[in-house]
């Protein structure tokens, strides 16, 4: 088996056509046609991803993934029926990882959901603390200390932060850092995207955005981590 998938979606229909080719894969599915029902069942089994309609009947799919987000980095797939670009946005600034449009081509969607277990695996293989300066980043605790104040960063913030700090000293080009992160592209395909997550990070992390010391602009050439880089095991 690959992983336990919790599938969230109010469609009976939907949930038994993807359950049945998630399994065939090799996946364990749990169902739930409410959100109540999955919160019940995210405390229970504790999956490996969530797979959600945004449009539940109990609890909006948007407060759904912010409850989540509030207990776990677990991955979470929005699938919906709303395309627009402001949905998207707002689905992924509340913690979800990726977005589809329904109808779902489940080719696209089983290599999605490989890329966002993968993503999870690099980050939580080793024990490995990143020490840049004042910064720790934990990949096996998915933790960021700041002074040694935890700084809490979503699951996209901290994956970008992780990509340019162990890249320190080197510019990273907003395309490098799209294929590294989101390699699915969607609204990431818009350089934009990247820049106002890159202005989250300093918010969190800087103690001026306008003069940051961490996560400096390289004009035409895209963004570096300044810090020099130290890892150590624990």
């Amino acid at each position: 088996m690959v992983g336990h998938i919790l599938l969230v979606d109010d469609d009976p229909a939907i949930r038994t056509t993807i359950k049945e080719k998630l399994e065939l894969d090799g996946y364990i599915v749990t169902t739930a046609s409410t959100g109540l029902d999955a919160l019940k069942w995210f405390e229970e089994i504790g999956p490996a991803l969530i797979l959600m309609d945004i449009s539940l009947r109990d609890i909006d799919g948007i407060q759904f993934c912010r409850l989540i987000r509030a207990r776990s980095n677990i991955p979470i797939i929005i699938l919906t029926a709303r395309d627009s670009i402001s949905d998207k946005v707002l689905g992924l600034e509340s913690g979800a990882d990726d977005y589809m449009v329904k109808p779902v081509d489940y080719l696209e969607l089983a290599a999605r959901i490989k890329i966002c277990l993968k993503r999870v695996e690099i980050l939580t293989s080793h024990s490995t603390v990143l020490e840049l300066g004042s910064l720790k980043i934990d990949t096996n605790k998915i933790r960021v200390l700041l002074g040694g104040r935890k700084i809490d960063l979503t699951q996209r913030e901290f994956n970008l932060l992780l990509l340019l700090a162990i890249n320190a000293g080197r510019a990273l080009s907003r395309k490098e850092i799209r294929r590294a992160i989101w390699p699915q592209g969607g609204i990431y395909e818009n350089s934009r995207a990247i820049d106002v997550h890159i202005q989250h990070l300093r918010s969190k992390l800087e103690d001026n955005s306008a003069n940051p010391e961490f996560i400096v602009t390289l004009p035409g050439l895209g963004y570096m981590f300044s810090s020099p880089k130290k890892m150590s095991d624990q």
